[in-house]
Order: C-alpha cells, then structure tokens, then sequence
C-alpha cells in the first residue's frame, strides 16, 4: 500500500511576521514614550543628586516651587506606570 505524500506548505512563524518595521514599534505608544522620558530625565536628576548633591530640577525651577514639584510628581507616576510597561515590553517579546 502506497501512502500518499503530504505536502507541508511553509507557515511563516508568528515572531518573525511580528518583526516587521511598523509592527516593532506600535506597541508602544505615545503615553509610554512619555513615561519613558519622564524616567530618564529623572534617573538623570538622581544622578547628578548622587554625584555631585545637585539637584537640576530645583536649580531650573526653584526648590519646591510649583513646578518642582509637578516635575517631581510627573516623574514618579512615570514610574509607577513603568510597572505596566515593562510587563507590557515582556509580552511583546514572546
């Protein structure tokens, strides 16, 4: 008896399809860039507060003015939000 030949087509694999220009970037969008931002610069301001005890945010806009602290407020959500960002950049990677 003869079994007959299978023909197995090629699937491209999901993670590869996955890869492509537009693709690799839209997952993360314009909110998740901000938080991105907001963390660099204040990963920098600790920094230079560690370094040199000097704190760029307060010698710009004044020590606990306003702004100051909307800055700092700013930065620290960012960070709470780069909880879910980076579980949300964990699951891109599957």
């Amino acid at each position: 008896m003869d079994t007959p030949l299978i023909e197995r087509r090629h699937m491209p694999d999901r993670r590869a399809a996955r890869m492509g220009s537009e693709q690799r970037t839209s997952w993360m969008s314009t909110l998740d860039w901000i938080a991105m931002a907001l963390m660099i610069v204040g990963g920098i301001n600790w920094g230079l507060v560690g370094l040199f005890n000097f704190d760029l945010v307060a010698f710009l806009f004044g020590e606990q003015s306003l702004v100051s602290r909307v800055i700092y407020l700013a930065v620290g959500i960012a960070a709470l939000y780069s909880l879910y960002l980076g579980s949300k950049m964990a699951r891109a990677q599957i």
